[in-house]
């Protein structure tokens, strides 16, 4: 009896160690599946930022109408720079900060001097021409400045600004004088001045075939020309350039919905993740002036069945040819630009606004 009695315990302990060995085996099979999965979405995601990468990069060329990126080394951008207010406070701003989404509505355009249509006739002088920019409209207009770089005088003096307007007539050129100006100043010491154009432009913008550029003198007490409008050796970026404030007009869109997640989300639905892109880090990029980064974002995830009823389109499709799709991607579905200061392959600065470079809102289509 007490042999029979030990018979059953032993089978009743041998059944449940065997049930909690199966019972361990697809635990362990389960935790598989999870690291599995968790795996695999980290994969998909690093492909993902890969790919943003990428698109940037070629993006950027397309935009700005360049095959290859500019050759242009450390040492010549140092020498190309303009050393002047408006850029070296530009610089200033983009120091300490990476560019975000933010929607500027406004943008500032710098236009260098160069020499003009007519600067070989009647003598007048090589500078000053401006090409002026499409964007810049006489109703958009905020603000116009005309900067101009003086050479250190010898002595305490009042120099005057001249600043004349190079008109063509039946007789040959003329000038217009638009503008006197007296400034006092030290001995040794260059400087820069900045004088208010915004009538000049506007005339201008409304009537261009009147273009001609500027003649512009700045006389100390000796007579002697202190504008910089030549560059001679050693004053490369002091010739006289024009900043341009102008307004823009952005149509306000309706916020889509869309998640936000970080890297270390389990989140596998479609989502949006943050990417900081270093134009030097990540392509060898030095042309970028700034921002040197920028918060890019990308979007990654999986697009589930029940997005299908937003896009009924996909589903017939995917119904017609089961085998031919995969269903909506994971996607941008609202972006926004950053205003960026590069030099374009012919070495000219620009700043100006590059659309759809930062991922705003995510979405499956």
């Amino acid at each position: 009896m007490q042999f029979l009695l030990y018979l059953t315990l032993l089978g009743a302990l041998g059944t449940t160690m065997g049930m909690n060995e199966t019972t361990r085996r697809q635990a362990n099979v389960t935790t598989v599946e999870v690291e599995g999965e968790q795996c695999s979405t980290c994969e998909f995601r690093e492909q993902s930022r890969l790919m943003r990468l990428h698109n940037i990069r070629s993006q950027i060329l397309s935009i700005l109408r360049l095959e290859q990126a500019p050759n242009i080394s450390r040492d010549m951008i140092k020498q190309l720079i303009p050393k002047a207010p408006p850029l070296t406070q530009l610089m200033d701003q983009y120091e300490h900060r990476v560019e975000d989404e933010e929607r500027a509505t406004t943008e500032t355009i710098i236009t260098m001097a160069k020499p003009g249509p007519m600067s070989q006739q009647d003598g007048i002088p090589s500078c000053c021409f401006f090409n002026l920019s499409p964007k810049i409209r006489p109703n958009n207009i905020l603000h116009a400045q005309l900067w101009v770089h003086l050479r250190p005088a010898d002595t305490v003096t009042t120099v005057f600004l001249q600043i004349s307007r190079i008109k063509a007539t039946t007789e040959g050129n003329s000038r217009i004088r638009i503008l006197s100006l007296k400034i006092n100043v030290a001995s040794g010491a260059s400087s820069w001045q900045n004088v208010d154009i915004n009538q000049l432009l506007k005339a201008w913008l409304r009537q261009p075939e009147t273009h001609y550029g500027l003649e512009i003198k700045a006389y100390d007490s000796n007579g002697k020309d202190l504008a910089v409008t030549v560059v001679e050796l050693g004053e490369e970026g002091l010739q006289p350039f024009m900043e341009v404030k102008i307004l823009e007009n952005l149509r306000r869109s309706r916020r889509d919905s869309g998640l936000d997640c970080d890297e270390e989300s389990s989140e596998t639905r479609c989502c949006r993740y943050p990417l900081t892109v270093d134009w030097l880090e990540a392509f060898g990029w030095d042309w970028i002036i700034a921002p040197k980064r920028y918060k890019a974002n990308y979007c990654s995830g999986e697009c589930e069945y029940m997005h299908l009823q937003k896009y009924p389109h996909t589903h017939l499709v995917n119904k017609a040819n089961p085998q031919g799709t995969t269903g909506p991607c994971c996607t941008p579905t609202k972006m926004s630009p950053i205003n960026m200061l590069y030099f374009n392959h012919m070495e000219q600065i620009i700043y100006g606004k590059i659309p759809s470079m930062v991922v705003d809102h995510c979405g499956c289509s």
